[in-house]
């Protein structure tokens, strides 16, 4: 039981830094059993001429924040791709646009 609520964290997790915010969040995790979990956040920051990969631990133990571990690795970017993008004013135009990793977690 233990292993599917994680799962269903991480996907929460990954659905909500992968989506725009614009989409419906699938799957989106409301709240996080402090009692006793792993709270996890993946994300990819995107700079000039790589990508960092930044990864958040929030260990969760008698509902009090036991520790939160905060990890970066610089990782290669791939490359920009051309979109339509929509400006404030709602038009649309043609821009470059950074490409995202898609995230694969197995937990066990």
């Amino acid at each position: 039981m233990r292993k599917i609520q994680i799962a269903f964290l991480l996907l929460g997790l990954m659905s909500v830094t992968a989506c725009n915010d614009k989409e419906t969040k699938e799957d989106e995790v409301n709240s996080v059993d402090k009692k006793s979990s792993i709270e996890t956040e993946l994300s990819v920051q995107h700079i000039d001429t790589a990508d960092v990969l930044i990864t958040k631990h929030k260990i969760w133990k008698n509902n009090k924040l036991f520790k939160e571990i905060i990890k970066r690795d610089t990782i290669p970017s791939l490359g920009d791709t051309l979109q339509v993008v929509e400006d404030e004013s709602g038009n649309e135009h043609n821009a470059n646009v950074k490409k995202d990793y898609e995230f694969y977690i197995t937990v066990q």
